[in-house]
């Protein structure tokens, strides 16, 4: 399958819809998902990391529906309906950067965020580390642009920018430099 392909595919995935307890509910097309206050449905976080310590992040791409061009994590996403999370962490780096590595989940969190008055995110988010020491193989279907940061760079540049990063980026980091920092490479 081609990126652009799988680019159209996973906009017509199936998500899942879960409580608040992360319980399945059912399920829902990951458009309406996301639409209006948005229904509250699994989705993941990932954080990549060089040998360097140096983390990953993207910008995401302009056609994405909410949040174009703005900076967020190494990669997020969803699990397919019948998919289990950690299965679909490992497939969307895979497809969206090109990297294989071992993720180590970390904590999972709700929370939920308006983009304009196009919809939102809903989210029952698992979040990811991983490390990786390879070349990247990006597709810019998804991602506008990507780089490496140092940890303490990203959390100034938060604190001076915030406008330019994801609301997702913004909670996660903070937890992460707060309660995991000792598990970062």
């Amino acid at each position: 399958m081609s990126r652009s392909e799988n680019a159209v595919e996973e906009a017509l995935d199936t998500l899942i819809l879960v409580d608040e307890n992360d319980n399945e509910t059912g399920t829902c097309e990951k458009v309406e998902c996301h639409l209006g206050q948005g229904l509250l449905h699994r989705a993941f976080s990932v954080f990549l990391f060089n040998p360097s310590g140096q983390l990953l992040i993207q910008q995401r791409s302009e056609h994405k529906m909410l949040w174009p061009l703005i900076w967020a994590n190494s990669c997020c996403s969803h699990p397919r309906a019948g998919e289990a999370t950690e299965v679909a962490a490992a497939r969307r780096i895979n497809e969206e950067l090109g990297v294989q590595c071992d993720l180590t989940y970390l904590y999972k969190f709700i929370y939920q965020s308006q983009y304009q008055n196009v919809g939102s995110e809903y989210e029952n988010c698992w979040v990811f580390i991983g490390q990786f020491d390879g070349k990247l193989n990006v597709d810019n279907s998804e991602i506008a642009e990507h780089r490496f940061i140092n940890p303490a760079d990203l959390t100034r540049d938060i604190a001076a920018n915030p406008d330019i990063y994801s609301p997702w980026l913004k909670l996660e980091w903070t937890r992460l430099q707060q309660e995991f920092n000792q598990q970062l490479p």
